[in-house]
């Protein structure tokens, strides 16, 4: 069984890219009379005859959760993007969770990624310290060396500067300590233990993509595509840090599978075709 390292480096050669494609169903633009499971469905089949590959894909369970009404036995949602997950064109398979919790809870938490989804790998808020992070390092111990999971550093979301951007006594700011955690539990516990670094603020994330440049640390870099980043800069700095280009994964969501969503449009009659333009190009642009 390889290591979450040479997963990465292999699915990124596979697939000629560093590319993650989210799964972040908008459920107003879908197709009209198309669920949200029959919609990613058809995708994956549209991108398989297009042999269009990409490196990973990550689910957010927030979207699908949602739509589980367990008091009244529904769980229309989870066995959606189970049925989405058995189906998904790539690995890693990375369960965007963003769990953290004392360390029973976050136990459970790792089982139910590792263990019930199936996950290669889980995001992690590294908020409670290391009572939170060590029950992931645990179950990724020697039975399952594939697997890891992303730690929340510095996210692509307006609010991210609130907390994050705090600056310490030593004039450092809390992204820049939780990227020396973020190293010193890669070290301690697995190579599988990254971090989730947005390409919203460029020069933050240059900051960050040249500290771990030499160090194999994972990167999952969100913001690309409808919050406002850009596949080609994110792609310039890492090659200008020097950061091994397989070991991270560059996401976008909406923008490729909802394209007409921020044009506030209806889904087109073309929009297979739409979509799979859409993942070529991003594909394209985040070539090895």
């Amino acid at each position: 069984m390889m290591d979450y390292i040479k997963l990465l480096e292999t699915t990124a050669k596979q697939a000629g890219n560093c590319t993650c494609l989210g799964i972040d169903p908008n459920f107003s633009a879908l197709p009209e009379g198309l669920g949200v499971r029959d919609f990613y469905l058809q995708l994956f089949e549209e991108m398989d005859k297009a042999n269009l590959k990409v490196a990973s894909v990550k689910p957010n369970i927030g979207y699908f959760s949602r739509l589980d009404k367990p008091l009244e036995g529904n769980f229309s949602g989870s066995l959606a993007l189970a049925d989405i997950v058995k189906a998904l064109p790539a690995r890693p398979f990375i369960l965007d969770a963003k769990r953290g919790d004392i360390a029973t809870s976050s136990a459970n938490y790792a089982f139910e990624a590792f263990r019930s989804w199936g996950a290669d790998c889980v995001t992690v808020s590294p908020y409670m310290g290391t009572d939170s992070i060590n029950p992931f390092a645990l179950a990724i111990g020697e039975d399952a060396k594939d697997k890891g999971f992303y730690i929340l550093n510095r996210t692509s979301n307006p609010g991210g500067k609130d907390l994050q951007n705090q600056v310490m006594e030593d004039g450092k700011p809390v992204y820049m300590h939780v990227a020396q955690l973020i190293l010193n539990w890669n070290t301690e516990y697995s190579s599988g233990v990254g971090a989730v670094v947005g390409a919203t603020n460029l020069r933050e994330f240059e900051e960050l993509a040249a500290f771990y440049a030499d160090r194999k640390v994972p990167l999952l870099i969100p913001g690309v595509g409808s919050q406002g980043g850009s596949a080609p800069d994110v792609i310039g700095i890492m090659r200008k840090v020097g950061y091994p280009l397989e070991l991270c994964r560059i996401n976008s969501s909406s923008a490729l599978t909802h394209p007409w969503a921020k044009r506030k449009e209806a889904a087109p009659a073309n929009w297979k075709q739409v979509c799979i333009d859409a993942i070529r190009k991003f594909t394209e642009e985040c070539s090895l």
